[in-house]
């Protein structure tokens, strides 16, 4: 087996840097009260493994080191109900096996690549030393097939989080894992800890690959538009859609595999209009279908902390526990005031940690597929009582609905007050129509840099000129939601909103933003912020 060293990765990226694919060069600098929307290729632009990224690495001390071996490799999975998937995950499981850790502790990961294509691994919504942010051709060269990866750094906070590769559209196999981070100090009391991870399911299901629904939808809907994308449609060539290009991957499948997946006509208010633009055959709580859910087991009276992740690649989930409330503690790892609630709505990458104080029975956990009228299951059972069944829908769901604009931050994570120095805004424009997404109509190359500042207070003005939802994703920074709203590294835009969030420019290198559905991302909506050399 061919290794990769985490040295000679970065030496063989330092090398390419000139060229503009791991940092674009030039000469002339941003100015730091200036307000950009457009690109700026020609700026100087810090490198991901720079010499400031490694003092900003020093800063945060080091700790304990914790060793974990990850491999992706085909895999032949049970999702139970006799459902057999032939897939791609780490290691023999769905999900992933969990990560865990405490906050200062050095986490020391090697990855070992068995797949048939390249891979990578980023680390959704840690705010990491950027040269182990896991994107290829920005922050690192794929990890090609046969070869092994070493990550290594401090993780500076605690919360949940969760790994899942940055090529293609891996993330829509079963190539994904919770990481959760413990607080050394945790405020909280509770009696059991429960993770549950959700997603959507089709690789694997008649045929169907994950590349092959994305070959189906860059066809187009002949006609039927549901974006701002007008009434025409084409094909693209695989080989040269631009997040292949960024990724190095090829695409197994040239073209449409399986049956059509192509979701027509479900829509959600809750959503603002389209509910997603995939019809996925199976919803997983846990790697579960309905079928056959995970039993989750307690103590009447039992003080639960739940911590749930969307890792999901086109669906929201609207969760709910039957006959009970839940208490918001967390969103996306950062504490908020806490808040009292039936059902919460998750976007893709999107997580929410609840305090429940469990009744006696048995009770189901569902996690409605927003607007696709499925859902996944899992039960919770602390006595006697027969097994809710599969089609179980707990009239909590459409109780009080918590979503992120509602939650305020908990004062020990507020930002401070502060004018922005800096506005950059992002139109997210495109449509189902051409499937042509992408941000300030620019469709993603790896050259694209949006420039900020060391220091400076940033305010990304998010403006969904689309007629479907999209949740937005900021790598190694946690942003503000307005008006002392929570701290986020996902949210949810809906169609024609204008969404400003702020963030402080503390941790150096370059990050990706872009749409967190995997096939928006993977047709074009991304792009990169890159902090400027002074």
């Amino acid at each position: 087996m061919r290794h990769t060293t985490r040295r000679a990765v970065l030496g063989a990226g330092i090398a390419v840097a000139g060229s503009g694919l791991l940092a674009a060069c030039g000469s002339g600098s941003g100015n730091s009260s200036s307000s950009s929307a457009t690109p700026s290729p020609s700026a100087d632009y810090l490198a991901p493994d720079g010499k400031e990224v490694a003092a900003a690495e020093a800063k945060r001390g080091t700790g304990p080191v914790r060793k974990v071996a990850l491999t992706a490799t085909p895999a032949r999975l049970d999702l139970g109900g006799g459902l057999t998937v032939d897939t791609w995950a780490y290691g023999d499981r769905l999900p992933g096996q969990e990560i865990r850790v405490t906050a200062g502790d050095t986490l020391a990961l090697s990855l070992a690549n068995h797949l048939p294509e390249a891979t990578s691994l980023h680390w959704h919504g840690l705010a990491l030393r950027n040269d182990m942010d896991g994107v290829p051709g920005v922050t690192q060269r794929a990890i090609r097939a046969g070869g092994s990866y070493d990550y290594r750094f401090t993780v500076p906070h605690p919360g949940t989080y969760w790994v899942h590769p940055h090529s293609g559209v891996q993330q829509d196999r079963g190539l994904y894992a919770p990481l959760i981070v413990e607080d050394p100090k945790e405020p909280l009391s509770y009696d059991k800890e429960w993770v549950v991870v959700l997603d959507d399911w089709v690789d694997g299901v008649d045929g169907s690959t994950p590349e092959g629904v994305l070959a189906e939808l860059t066809k187009g809907m002949g006609g039927m538009d549901h974006g701002n994308g007008g009434m025409q449609h084409g094909g693209h060539d695989m080989s040269k859609m631009p997040g292949m290009a960024m990724t190095g991957a090829k695409a197994p499948s040239p073209g449409p595999s399986g049956p059509p997946r192509m979701m027509m006509g479900a829509t959600s208010p809750l959503l603002g209009g389209d509910a997603g633009d995939v019809a996925y055959p199976h919803y997983l709580a846990n790697g579960r279908v309905p079928a056959a859910p995970e039993t989750f087991t307690a103590k009447p009276g039992d003080r639960v902390r739940v911590r749930f992740v969307n890792a999901g690649g086109d669906t929201a989930f609207r969760v709910a526990l039957g006959g009970h409330r839940m208490t918001v503690t967390h969103t996306d790892g950062y504490p908020v005031e806490h808040a009292e609630t039936d059902a919460l709505l998750l976007g893709m990458g999107e997580r929410y940690d609840v305090l429940v104080e469990v009744k006696d029975g048995t009770f189901p956990l569902v996690a409605l597929a927003e607007g696709k009228k499925a859902a996944a299951l899992a039960v919770l059972r602390t006595g006697g009582g027969s097994a809710p069944d599969a089609s179980a829908r707990p009239k909590e769901l459409d109780g009080t609905l918590l979503t992120a604009e509602k939650l305020k931050a908990d004062r020990s994570v507020l930002l401070a007050e502060r004018k922005p120095d800096r506005t950059l805004a992002f139109a997210l424009t495109g449509g189902m129509a051409k499937y042509d997404w992408a941000i300030n109509k620019k469709k993603y190359t790896p050259s694209q840099r949006y420039p900020v500042a060391a220091g400076e207070r940033v305010r990304l003005a998010l403006v969904n000129e689309t007629t479907m939802w999209h949740p937005m994703h900021l790598h190694g920074h946690t942003f503000a939601l307005p008006g002392g709203g929570p701290r986020k590294d996902t949210v949810i835009v809906r169609p024609g909103q204008r969404l400003e969030v702020d963030f402080d420019a503390d941790n150096p290198g370059l990050w990706m933003a872009h749409c967190h559905n995997v096939y928006h991302a993977e047709s074009g909506m991304m792009t990169v912020l890159g902090y400027l050399r002074r």
